[in-house]
């Protein structure tokens, strides 16, 4: 369904009047399948965001290509509404003067849907996200973290694509919102029977929910390999990423036992 192919690109300066260009992306290659879940993985400045941002078509490659169903990912008449997105801050996700309503009904105007097929489709969402309809008529301050991201999700989902792209998506989040929201994007894809691109640094978060796991450092991927393997990575980046997860692991527990 998607397809990377030695992918590379850069960015010019950052300093005044500099024009030297530093290098994100080195080499990148890998696919997606339909129905599947894959773990872009990586800390601060590892690459994946400008990853992500390429494969929503946002910006272009240097070099390579990102193929969606056989065609360029910046066609975007050929994907209308079949890549949508949810990011990390969900406070800038929804316009801040847009109701819950309207946000979640702008992309389906955008498809040109009917009036009362949209008004139906916008209590149906808020169900499937775990909110009633009484949520229509909030506004993003009105919205606990949780909520708001809830409703991003709506809205990703709302088009029917073919795969979302999940930004740090809860990575903002309470641990205990977090899994909430993990619970949720499980259930809805196995609804919607849509893949997956999950873009994170939390290995614990990954491990949940994806199928197949991608570790990238300085712009490179280090391996590719399957959550139910993952004790078996064999690069040093990634066993170090996976021992750092497991000393987390250990020291929430302990405090849970200290505190109960």
């Amino acid at each position: 369904m998607l397809t990377v192919n030695q992918v590379e690109k850069s960015y010019t300066g950052g300093k005044l009047f500099s024009s030297k260009s530093k290098q994100v992306l080195h080499h990148i290659s890998f696919t997606l399948e339909p129905g599947e879940v894959l773990g872009i993985i990586g800390e601060s400045g590892s690459g994946k965001s400008t990853l992500g941002r390429l494969l929503l078509g946002i910006e272009k490659p240097d070099r390579g290509t990102i193929q969606f169903e056989g065609r360029d990912i910046g066609e975007r008449a050929g994907r209308k509404g079949k890549i949508s997105a949810v990011f990390q801050d969900y406070t800038s996700s929804i316009h801040p003067f847009y109701s819950v309503e309207k946000a979640v009904a702008e992309p389906l105007k955008l498809q040109g849907r009917k009036h009362a097929d949209i008004d139906h489709k916008i209590d149906r969402l808020l169900h499937e996200v775990g909110l009633d309809s009484s949520y229509r008529k909030k506004y993003p301050h009105e919205l606990s973290g949780g909520q708001a991201q809830r409703v991003c999700i709506a809205r990703a989902v709302s088009t029917d694509p073919q795969y979302i792209l999940l930004d740090e998506a809860v990575s903002s989040l309470d641990a205990s919102v977090q899994f909430q929201i993990l619970e949720l994007l499980k259930k809805l894809k196995e609804t919607y029977g849509m893949s997956y691109i999950f873009i994170t640094h939390d290995l614990q978060a990954a491990a949940y929910l994806c199928d197949r796991m991608m570790f990238i450092r300085s712009g490179h991927i280090e391996e590719i390999i399957s959550a139910r393997r993952l004790n078996e990575v064999q690069s040093e980046y990634a066993k170090a990423m996976l021992q750092m997860a497991l000393r987390l692991t250990d020291s929430r527990d302990r405090k849970e036992r200290i505190i109960l």
